[in-house]
């Protein structure tokens, strides 16, 4: 294995001491507070916690997309606390796939341009073969042709979930992929969401305000007041937490 890759038994994404400000002036607030965890390699962990608490901002941090004020990150073995924004930016495009709440579509593209952006992006030749492959893998073959605006909520999330796999990220970061959906319909996705994790062998970190959802993931860690809350914290907290 070349020295430039994790190994099997390093954590997927590791943050030591992490604290992180947001706004300025009588608006700053400090989210996160001191954050230490392992997130383990091939597995699916829930983020769960108090609207408030800093689940999406340490979400956004492991995605680079948060800048900590102290403190280390480290995904799939690289600091991207060291990084600037034009790494961070090729480091996101070859090994983290996102889903959002809110879906991220663009209006004026169909579903299998949506999916193919990344691809596009990266200089793939084959972008909208393999863009298509992913919208069969999530159900959504028949639908490539079809603008965000002629798809349900469910249908978008899937679209949405199809773009951020096209790239076979090894970690794929949801921040809230049901808030949008009914209950049905999110537990549907949240399905296939680890269905497709489980097939890739990726590690899946998810933020969600619905218990039963989180239930369903190999470990459990939950915030309160930007802290790790070890005292109310499900069984299977990840690693490192205390």
């Amino acid at each position: 294995m070349p020295a430039s890759l994790p190994s099997s038994a390093a954590p997927a994404a590791s943050l030591a001491d992490v604290r992180l400000t947001l706004g300025d002036g009588p608006t700053r607030v400090e989210v996160l507070k001191g954050i230490t965890l392992n997130f383990a390699r091939g597995k699916a962990t829930a983020i769960v916690g108090p609207s408030g608490c800093g689940k999406s901002t340490l979400l956004m941090a492991i995605a680079g997309l948060e800048r900590p004020d102290a403190g280390s990150i480290e995904v799939e073995g690289a600091r991207i606390d060291r990084m600037d924004e034009d790494a961070l930016a090729s480091f996101r495009s070859r090994a983290v796939g996102i889903v959002f709440q809110s879906f991220h579509l663009m209006p004026t593209m169909t579903a299998l341009e949506n999916v193919a952006i990344p691809l596009e992006l990266a200089g793939v030749r084959d972008a909208f073969e393999r863009a298509a492959a992913e919208l069969e893998a999530v159900g959504l073959a028949a639908r490539a042709a079809h603008y965000p605006s002629q798809l349900s909520g469910g249908e978008q999330q899937r679209v949405a979930l199809a773009r951020a796999l096209v790239n076979d990220p090894a970690i794929l970061l949801a921040d809230e992929p049901t808030g949008n959906l009914d209950e049905r319909t999110g537990a549907q996705i949240i399905d296939l969401l680890l269905d497709q994790r489980a097939r890739r062998g990726s590690t899946l970190i998810m933020v969600t305000h619905d218990l039963s959802l989180a239930s369903k993931c190999d470990a459990v860690v939950r915030l309160k007041s930007g802290r790790v809350d070890d005292a109310d914290s499900a069984p299977r907290l990840a690693a490192g937490a205390q």
